[in-house]
């Protein structure tokens, strides 16, 4: 499976960590490794000083696709998700200093955390979906689909023209504005709407 994280797609969180709004998807890739399931928690590493958390819907493929048209990228998903992408902001800065790769500061191991999916005919619209993350009972970031530069359709088809989609390979659609780190002790609470999604500590 591959895990696609696409980044910059809401111009707010574009726009406090200082980048500029891309004309087109800006997109990494993790590891396998990064998944942290089943509301495990979450173990601060030890090479960074300054993880933050980024707050995402997640989309899962259902069939295998290459060169999709935007209008049947629907047909390619059918469950929605809502994850985490943890970044090590300190790693990340110095690599955007040096003009090297994010992979240090996004792929690391349980970087990616990923709740259970929901059935994406559990909402009306798919374009305006609100999604929310607690930290320590304290809402920390809001969200809404249709604040997406790129909307989730959109973002398959693109995606499908550099790489082959494959069954189980899921995309991390972009994280709204309000991010910010996280410590020892950390009690993270993900909702889709008024669903429960995660629920989890940082140790």
């Amino acid at each position: 499976m591959k895990i696609i994280c696409i980044g910059r797609n809401y111009v707010l969180h574009a726009k406090e960590l200082g980048n500029e709004v891309p004309f087109s998807p800006v997109y990494f890739l993790k590891p396998d490794t990064s998944l942290l399931l089943k509301n495990r928690p979450f173990y601060y590493p030890e090479f960074s000083d300054e993880i933050h958390y980024e707050t995402e819907l997640v989309v899962r493929i259902n069939k295998v696709g290459k060169n999709i048209e935007e209008k049947f990228a629907h047909t390619y998903y059918n469950e929605v998700s809502l994850g985490i992408d943890f970044t090590a902001r300190d790693i990340q800065r110095e690599a955007k200093v040096k003009g090297l790769p994010w992979e240090k500061a996004k792929a690391f191991d349980h970087s990616a955390v990923l709740a259970e999916w929901v059935s994406k005919d559990e909402f009306e619209d798919l374009k305006d979906i609100n999604f929310y993350l607690d930290v320590n009972g304290e809402r920390a970031q809001t969200g809404n689909s249709g604040n997406m530069t790129f909307t989730i359709d959109y973002l398959i088809s693109y995606l499908s023209k550099y790489m082959t989609l494959k069954i189980g390979d899921v995309i991390y659609t972009g994280t709204p504005a309000g991010v910010g780190p996280v410590k020892i002790g950390d009690h993270l609470q993900g909702y889709l709407e008024d669903k429960k999604m995660f629920d989890f500590k940082v140790k």
